[in-house]
Order: structure tokens, then sequence, then C-alpha cells
């Protein structure tokens, strides 16, 4: 029955939230700029979030560190997600936001996660990788270069002190890619807000990057010592339980040309 009621769903509300703000346009032209998007938002839900994430180019050197400035991350266009996997019970104060840059070596990622507790492991391999990290608080990023073999991704996560886990998947086998990234981490406590930072040799995702070509990729976040925990998705996999490998639920992931010099 769910199923026989969603095309009338995708078309009903659509035309009732236009139907509304095309009326409250010939009321007020600046009230209905105003209240499009939110009203679409609160009636669409998940189906209003753009199904594309822009990965922006870098065009700063790297700190000392090896890591984009501080400022370089504001020119990247924040991805933000705080709903559950379904897109359900959404939660602000468990908002997870993501920023992207790329260079032709590197794909960086900057996680911004508000949190309530943190819970995680107190150990890890010396090099801070950590099997089962998923079992603790982590922020997740699925990458899949090749979207004409769905059966094929990779896993990268990162928890808040820092241990790490990289995975290439292939029809549900997991393995060791060896990829290289890596990863710095900080908590606030005052502001209940942890950053992750990651760096992922592009050469270790695809044999010949093309920042024209469109990957597919998907964001996660799980939070919680025990069950039930937050188990956050920017693009929902609809699953009954929660569970994040579902490739056909992946967005897209768009790598922005550099601004061309003048």
């Amino acid at each position: 029955m769910l199923v026989e009621k969603i095309p009338v769903l995708l078309v009903v509300v659509p035309l009732g939230g236009l139907a509304i703000i095309h009326l409250l346009f010939h009321q007020s032209h600046q009230l209905s700029l105003a209240v499009a998007p939110l009203f679409l938002f609160s009636v669409l839900g998940p189906w209003a979030v753009s199904d594309t994430a822009n990965v922006a180019p870098l065009s700063q050197a790297l700190a000392p560190d090896g890591y984009p400035p501080s400022a370089a991350w504001d020119t990247a266009e924040p991805t933000a997600f705080n709903a559950d996997w379904q897109g359900k019970n959404a939660d602000p104060e468990l908002e997870t936001q993501v920023r992207l840059l790329w260079t032709p070596e590197t794909l960086y990622l900057h996680f911004r996660s508000r949190y309530r507790t943190l819970t995680f492991f107190p150990d890890a391999a010396p090099s801070g990788r950590r099997d089962h990290l998923w079992d603790r608080d982590v922020v997740e990023v699925f990458l899949q270069p090749d979207p004409t073999y769905p059966g094929h991704y990779f896993e990268f996560e990162v928890s808040p002190n820092g241990f790490w886990i990289d995975l290439d998947i292939e029809h549900g086998e997991r393995s060791d890619p060896n990829s290289g990234m890596k990863c710095r981490t900080h908590i606030d406590e005052k502001s209940k807000i942890w950053t992750a930072e990651v760096a992922i040799p592009l050469r270790s995702l695809a044999l010949h990057f093309g920042p024209s070509s469109v990957w597919r990729a998907n964001f996660f976040r799980v939070e919680g010592a025990a069950e039930p925990r937050f188990y956050s998705s920017w693009r929902p996999t609809n699953t009954p339980q929660p569970n994040f490998h579902v490739p056909t639920a992946f967005g897209k992931l768009k790598f922005l040309p550099p601004a061309e010099s003048k």
C-alpha cells in the first residue's frame, strides 16, 4: 500500500505547496520569497534537500600541517543533515555539516558535528586504524567514483578522538584499500561540537581522476553508546533497520571547476 501512495504524495504535495506559494506571491512578493523554501522543506522533508554535494577546488596553498587552511573551508558549500537514516526524526542539536575541497591529488572533507554525549574506543592500532569503529560515535563518507559499477564503493570513518578506518566494499565484501587517508579531530566541549578533517589521496579511489566526472556518495553519522542510537544520513536509505550500505540511495558528488585566472 505504501508503494502505491508514494506517486500520489510526490504529485499532490508539491502542487499544494506551489498553490499556496502562488497565493502568497500575489499578496506579498517579498514574503513569498522568504516563505517558499521553508514551506517546501517543511512539507517535503528530505525530498526538498538537494541530492548533489559540491566539491570546491582548493585554490590556496596547504597549511604547514598538510591540511587546507581554515579560511579555505569557507569557500566550500556546506552539506547539512540532522534526520535519521529514513529521513525522519530530525534533531537540530545533532546536526552534521560536511564541506569538501579537491586538488588533482587529494579529496578533503571537513565534518562539523553537534553532539550531546561522546562515546569512542580508547584503543586502536598504532596508526590509529580501528576495526568496528562504527560501534561507537563516528562520521562516515561512502564514495563511489564509478557509478557504472554499483556494487563497489569505499567507506571512510573517523571517531571524535581521531581513530579511523578505511574499507573497500565490493558486493558486501570488505577489504583494506590501504588508501593512505589521514585525519585529525577537535572536540569543543563548551559548544558541544566536534570536527574532523579528512584527506584521501585520489589515486586510491580512481586510476584516472577527472574533475568533470560525477561521483556517487553519501554521508553518515552515528552517536550513542547503546541502542537506540542516532543513525543519521544525508540521503535517506529508507531501510527498515539502520543500514548505510545502500548504494542506490547515494547522492551525487560534483567537482566544481577551478576559477579561471584573469
